[in-house]
């Protein structure tokens, strides 16, 4: 039976060691290579706007040590490309060429890392004249009261409309802006809250004067009423004597606490517009609230229909 020969820790120590001092030496001899390095475009002009996504990286020669060719394939840093000034190619394409940058990419490099050449020599980009446009804020909520409140007055919306810029054929397809959706539950006091625009999901390429909207709501507890009213009947011919078997209508309505003591007779304003009831041929009057208090809520009132009689 054969014994298995042991290595021993010296030989291995030893290859350890001359297997690192061949990493080093190889990597501290200078190398030609090429690699792909990431780009932003910066300082884009005001007028202009990007219509379509343009080149992300592009491919330089760089001299350097083996370590810094790790370090730059490790740690990629991303190369600015200004477009301060631009040529045109046609009405919608720009270009610049990058022989115009060497200097600047070349001093974002890192220490010890030379720039040998820049294997594309134009980026082209697709930009669009900037539009702008005014568009109105619709917000989308679902908001559950606890029993017995309500919101006082509308929710208020601000900004209420915001400038929304972009290429021209994006901008025209705009009407309104998208609130994100979102819920409250069992909503007894005042609340705000800010809420992100929806942005449109096929225009990707317009800039918002602003994402976030705050929408804030005055909720009080509300109570019922009841109040008599006299009535006014209108249209009625200088001939004509109209007598009704009832003066004034009942009205019941919602308001809240700290404007219930608000409310009186004057509050209110009731018309009967005879007119009405000749044209539809009815054989009574119909009553109509033309004059309310705006913190007034759901008025009903009693009789919807009132009998009368005529003498010439």
């Amino acid at each position: 039976m054969k014994k298995s020969r042991k290595i021993s820790k010296s030989f291995i120590g030893f290859l350890f060691v001359s297997m690192l001092i061949w990493v080093l030496i190889t990597m501290s001899k200078e190398y030609v290579t090429t690699t792909e390095v990431p780009i932003a475009y910066i300082n884009i002009p005001q007028n202009l706007l990007l219509q379509k996504q343009p080149k992300k990286t592009i491919e330089i020669t760089v001299k350097a040590s083996g370590f810094k060719i790790s370090m730059l394939n490790l740690r990629k840093k991303v190369i600015d490309i200004e477009l301060n000034t631009l040529s045109k190619k046609n009405t919608n394409t720009y270009y610049v060429l990058t022989r115009n940058y060497f200097s600047k990419i070349k001093n974002q490099l890192a220490d010890g890392v030379t720039l040998q050449q820049i294997e594309i020599d134009t980026l082209f980009l697709s930009l669009g004249s900037l539009q702008s446009k005014k568009l109105v804020v619709v917000p989308n909520y679902k908001i559950n009261y606890h029993i017995g409140y309500d919101l006082s007055e509308a929710i208020a919306i601000s900004p209420d409309s915001i400038l929304v810029s972009g290429p021209k054929n994006q901008i025209e397809q705009l009407q309104e802006i998208q609130l994100e959706p979102f819920e409250l539950s069992n909503v007894k006091e005042n609340f705000s809250k800010e809420i992100h625009i929806a942005k449109p999901k096929k225009l990707s390429n317009l800039r918002f004067e602003t994402e976030i909207v705050t929408l804030k709501g005055k909720v009080e507890k509300f109570t019922e009423g009841t109040i008599n009213v006299d009535f006014e009947i209108i249209n009625v011919p200088k001939d004509f004597d109209i007598t009704t078997l009832v003066k004034s209508i009942s009205l019941t309505f919602i308001v809240s606490l700290s404007d219930f003591n608000k409310v009186n007779e004057d509050s209110f304003k009731v018309e009967c517009d005879y007119n009405i009831s000749l044209t539809n041929n009815l054989n009574y009057l119909v009553p109509k609230i033309v004059r309310k208090p705006s913190f007034v809520k759901s008025i009903k009132f009693v009789p919807s229909k009132i009998d009368y009689l005529i003498q010439k």
